[in-house]
């Protein structure tokens, strides 16, 4: 047997083994509503995901969605970045996703009808502002005048307009370079533009790879949320499926922390990712259990939303709270 197949059977084995210690690995029946009108069967389920969305990954080769929803579909489809997972959502491509803290406050500025559903913790130091190792600019306030490389819509769109203020500049005062993970990495790295704001596990790979510079991480400027979010209508509809998703995905961390030499071989198999940029953006990434949003994270998505607006990056203000899905009492109890 290989290294890798053994690899991949150990911690299968131990996903099985702490299934039955938590007492989380059954089907879930979809019977009992969560509120006075009876869920409808659950026929389809499409997740949207990002290669360092560790614990997505962790569920989605376990097969425990399709071991607890036997007679549901299960589909997965991965995304560059938030900005396109939360265009499918909107589209009714997909019920479920996982994105940084922008995205959903350009999703709701443009009128998508989806809400937040859940969030993992902050993490700060899983996004930067990268230059090139022999580059000029060495502060934060050398971006004035320089072309700056972005996900438009992303969690690193957001760094950078913190950055920026940090730096005492005004938005206008940096040239905006608006391009995919992949795109912005080969202008990056030729040169065409003189910075990149990105996040793991890009901001890894290119760590590893050529040695950039971080002129500063999000760490005192973005807090870096992630969120869970999903139309309306399916959150609606299917709120134990929702407390199912996310008791497997807070499953799935304790893995992550747990047998982290494994889950590092798992990812890394799955992904394409070299096995040190996973491990790099895994150390990065704090415990994240799944939780309901915690009313600190609606403060700091709305610090987000109003910051894009004030910039005109945003068509509207938009009041966060408003799109903040909020079960029952029972299915908030069922909650990890």
């Amino acid at each position: 047997m290989s290294s890798s197949s053994s690899t991949r059977r150990r911690l299968l084995q131990l996903l099985l083994v702490t299934a039955g210690s938590w007492g989380l690995g059954g089907p879930i029946s979809l019977a009992q509503p969560a509120s006075s009108t009876a869920s409808p069967p659950l026929q389809l389920l499409r997740i949207g995901y990002q290669k360092a969305a560790a614990n997505l990954v962790i569920v989605k080769q376990s097969g425990w969605l399709e071991k607890r929803f036997p007679n549901t579909k299960i589909g997965w489809i991965e995304f560059p970045a938030g900005p396109q997972l939360l265009e499918a959502l909107s589209a009714g491509s997909l019920e479920f996703g996982l994105t940084g803290d922008s995205p959903p406050v350009f999703a709701q500025a443009a009128g998508k009808d989806l809400v937040y559903v859940g969030a993992e913790p902050s993490k700060p130091d899983s996004s930067a502002v990268l230059v090139l190792k022999d580059s000029p600019l060495k502060t934060l306030a050398d971006l004035k005048g320089r072309k700056v490389a972005l996900q438009k819509g992303s969690s690193a769109h957001y760094l950078l307009v913190r950055a920026v203020e940090k730096a005492g500049l005004q938005w206008s005062d940096i040239q905006p370079v608006y391009l995919t993970p992949a795109d912005a990495r080969a202008a990056f790295e030729r040169g065409s533009v003189d910075a990149w704001a990105i996040w793991d596990p890009f901001y890894a790979a290119t760590e590893l790879a050529i040695q950039p510079r971080a002129l500063s991480t999000g760490r005192g400027l973005s807090g870096n949320n992630s969120f869970y979010l999903a139309s309306r209508a399916f959150a609606n509809q299917h709120p134990d499926a929702i407390v199912a998703l996310f008791q497997e995905l807070t499953r799935a961390d304790r893995l992550v922390q747990q047998e982290r030499a494994a889950a590092v071989k798992l990812i890394a198999d799955f992904s394409g990712l070299d096995a040190g940029v996973v491990s790099l953006f895994l150390q990065r990434r704090p415990p994240s259990p799944v939780g309901p949003i915690a009313p600190s994270m609606v403060a700091d998505q709305q610090r987000v939303a109003d910051a894009f607006h004030k910039l005109a990056l945003i068509p509207r203000p938009v009041d966060v709270t408003q799109i903040v899905w909020r079960p029952d009492a029972r299915v908030a109890a069922a909650r990890p």
